[in-house]
C-alpha cells in the first residue's frame, strides 16, 4: 500500500516540471470580445455571439462592455428563439442595472420572450399570466418607452387568451351541469377580460346558468348589460330568448356585481383576435 502512494506521488505534475508546462491563455480585451461577438451575430452565428458576449462578463466584469454584452446576450437568446436564455439575461441586466437607458429595452426583451410562448387556450396559461405580468411591469415602470404602444396592443391579446381559457372550462362545467363552477368561470371573464371577444358569450352564458339555477335576479340582469353595450349581438338574442322562454325579460338589477362591472364600460377595444384559438 505504501509502494503505491509512493507509485501516485511520483505522478505529480508539480513534482515534475519537465511534463508539466502550464498553458497561459493571453487575455483578449473587452472591446475585442464585443466586437466580434457582433461580427458573429451579424453572421448568424447566434451560439458563437453569445459565447464572446458571456466572455466579457468573465473577463472584464466591471468594464462598460460587461453591461453592453450582457443585453446582447439577452438580445441574442431571444432572437434565435432560446427564450429561456432571453428570459435569464435580460432579468440579470435589470437587476443589475435598472437605471440604465437599456433597462426598458431588456424588460420589453423579457416580457416578449414570455409572450412568444404562449400556447393555446386549451393549455396551462402560465406563461400568458407571466408575459401580462412583465408587460404590466414595463409599463409601470417605464411609460414613456418606445415599447409602451406595442406592449398594450400584445397584452390585449394576452388577456383574450386568459379569457378564452375561462371560457372554455365555464363551457366544460355548463356541459356538465356544474351550474356553480360555470358561474364562476365565466363571471372571472366580464369582470377581468372585459376587453376581450369574449365578453358577450361570457354573459349569455351568465344568463343560461343563473336560469339554471333559479337565479332570475342575476340571469335578468346579466341580459339587460348584455343588450345595454352589445345590442345588436347575436348572443343578446339568445340571452333575450331564453329569458322569454321562462316568462321573463331583461331588467338590470344596479346593485348586482353585473352590473357594477360594466360601470364606465367602453367597447373600444373589443374584437381582439386571440392567440391559438
Amino acid at each position: 500500500m505504501l509502494g503505491g502512494c509512493d507509485t501516485l506521488s511520483s505522478l505529480n505534475p508539480f513534482d515534475r516540471p519537465e511534463v508539466y508546462k502550464p498553458e497561459i491563455t493571453p487575455e483578449v480585451p473587452a472591446d475585442k470580445l464585443y466586437n466580434e461577438g457582433l461580427a458573429r451575430l451579424q453572421s448568424g452565428d447566434s451560439e458563437g455571439a453569445v459565447k464572446r458576449f458571456e466572455d466579457i462578463d468573465k473577463s472584464a466584469p466591471f468594464s462598460p462592455y460587461a453591461k453592453r454584452g450582457l443585453i446582447m446576450t439577452a438580445y441574442t437568446n431571444f432572437q434565435a428563439q432560446k427564450w429561456d436564455e432571453a428570459i435569464t439575461a435580460s432579468k440579470r441586466f435589470i437587476a443589475q442595472n435598472p437605471a440604465s437607458p437599456d433597462a426598458a429595452y431588456a424588460q420589453y426583451i423579457l416580457a416578449m420572450s414570455y409572450f412568444n410562448q404562449i400556447p393555446d387556450s386549451t393549455r396551462d396559461q402560465e406563461r400568458t399570466a407571466l408575459a401580462l405580468q412583465t408587460m404590466q411591469e414595463l409599463l409601470d415602470k417605464y411609460p414613456r418607452s418606445e415599447y409602451v404602444l406595442d406592449v398594450k396592443e400584445k397584452m390585449l391579446k394576452a388577456r383574450d387568451q386568459l379569457a378564452a381559457k375561462e371560457m372554455n372550462a365555464g363551457r366544460f362545467y355548463l356541459e356538465k351541469r356544474n351550474y356553480t363552477g360555470a358561474v364562476n368561470r365565466f363571471r372571472a371573464v366580464i369582470t377581468q377580460y372585459q376587453t376581450t371577444r369574449h365578453v358577450e358569450e361570457a354573459l349569455m352564458r351568465l344568463t343560461e346558468a343563473y336560469m339554471a339555477l333559479g337565479i332570475t335576479n342575476e340571469a335578468q340582469t346579466a341580459a339587460a348589460v348584455l343588450g345595454h353595450n352589445f345590442p345588436d349581438s347575436p348572443w343578446y338574442k339568445d340571452a333575450y330568448s331564453l329569458l322569454q322562454s321562462g316568462g321573463l325579460e331583461p331588467r338590470e338589477d344596479r346593485y348586482s356585481y353585473i352590473s357594477k362591472a360594466f360601470n364606465g364600460f367602453t367597447r373600444t377595444l373589443i374584437g381582439v383576435v386571440g392567440i391559438g384559438g
